[in-house]
């Protein structure tokens, strides 16, 4: 038996079938645990968490990059050690993984991002919480504890409420700011439109707005008083359309640590990003929810690392599922990925404790992929790992 501490989660699993009978509470396949959420949900719920954007082509893109890429394992070297931990902009981490920003979690489990944190926080593993949160960011920071947070900023029209939203994130701990940039308008979702389904208008996903004073200062009456010019208020302002690479410096100026763009395809882009001083970027395409027909992400990740891997920390997201996806992606040059809608499958099945599954499933399977191709550390795997030919 192995005596690696994610490893052994596979191990545990094996004994308590053996002494016990039990088996796992949780699928720990990614599509059957797909499966088993899915059929727990509501329509609306189910469309929004599941569905992406068009014909889901995006969506497809993103998994058939992770199938062309193969890993060339390497034999008799000493995997007897490995050593996961690694530290991206400041932030110290068991393993390079992180929970990706994921907004309005109270759909699939009423404590929402409250028992994704606390799941988080218990393996060290840092949670990125979306600003669409149904928990306002003070109380996701209370229940994360001394674990380590970021925040992810839909930027809003509305500059006093950008700037109130940064430094409410800034005095309750968050380290890192992440910055959307391929949401300021909402893609074309079949599913959610066939359900006439937005959480936003049902108040939720809207606590850090509600929870705001310079938002609730733009309000002529209380939210009690006037729920829909609340709603109304938020919808001119959510997102802008019209800002461009000249106005991040007013988030530099609003925000002392570390910047990073999340949703950067293009190599340019890239570059752009690193002449406006931003410290990361995120290559993703948003789960394939916002743009069909876009670039597989795992396909645009070596040209931007290529672009501004030395000089940026280069994160990777969208089609995650797997530990070898996370070996993959690593491989690829990305310095750490965020796992997106498997921790929400978790999250439905079980709350706390069905996130907490999904992110020891997930590490369990990194570090077996990680010995198993022959590697003890993330920094060992370059793109010599991988091949694409026959």
């Amino acid at each position: 038996m192995t005596q690696d501490p994610y490893s052994a989660f596979q191990d545990s699993i094996y004994l308590s079938g053996l002494l016990t009978g039990e088996t796992p509470a949780y699928p720990v396949d990614s599509t059957a645990l797909e499966e088993a959420a899915a059929a727990g949900l509501d329509a609306g719920a189910r469309g929004y968490v599941l569905g992406g954007a068009g014909t889901g082509s995006t969506m497809r893109a993103n998994r058939e990059a992770f199938d062309r890429v193969r890993i060339v394992p390497r034999m008799l070297r000493d995997v007897g050690a490995r050593d996961h931990s690694c530290d991206v902009l400041g932030t110290t981490m068991p393993a390079p993984v992180l929970l990706a920003p994921v907004g309005v979690q109270s759909i699939v489990c009423p404590e929402g991002e409250l028992a994704t944190a606390r799941a988080a926080a218990a393996l060290g593993v840092p949670m990125v919480l979306s600003t669409a949160s149904s928990h306002t960011l003070e109380a996701v920071a209370e229940a994360s504890g001394a674990g380590p947070r970021w925040f992810q900023l839909y930027w809003p029209r509305d500059a006093d409420v950008t700037i109130s939203l940064l430094a409410r994130a800034c005095a309750a701990g968050y380290t890192t700011l992440v910055v959307t940039l391929d949401t300021w308008l909402l893609g074309w979702r079949p599913r959610d439109l066939d359900q006439a389904y937005l959480p936003f208008l049902r108040q939720i996903g809207i606590a850090n707005y509600l929870s705001d004073p310079a938002f609730l200062a733009g309000l002529g009456k209380p939210v009690a008083e006037d729920p829909v010019a609340a709603i109304a208020h938020w919808a001119k302002m959510f997102a802008d359309p019209t800002k461009t690479w000249a106005d991040l410096d007013f988030v530099r100026e609003h925000w002392s640590g570390p910047i990073v763009l999340k949703g950067v395809l293009h190599p340019d882009d890239a570059r752009r990003a690193r002449d406006a001083g931003m410290d990361g970027l995120v290559v993703g395409n948003h789960g394939g929810r916002q743009l069909d027909g876009a670039v597989g992400a795992l396909d645009a990740l070596p040209d931007v690392v290529a672009a501004v891997g030395d000089e940026l920390a280069v994160l990777f997201d969208s089609g995650v599922r797997t530990g070898s996806d996370v070996l993959k992606a690593l491989a690829s040059g990305a310095r750490a990925v965020l796992l997106g809608r498997p921790y929400v499958y978790g999250l439905a099945l079980g709350g706390e404790a069905g996130v907490r599954h999904v992110l020891r499933c997930l590490l369990a399977e990194f570090d077996l992929s990680m010995a198993l191709s022959g590697h003890t550390r993330p920094s060992g795997l370059t793109p010599s790992v991988l091949t694409t030919g026959r």
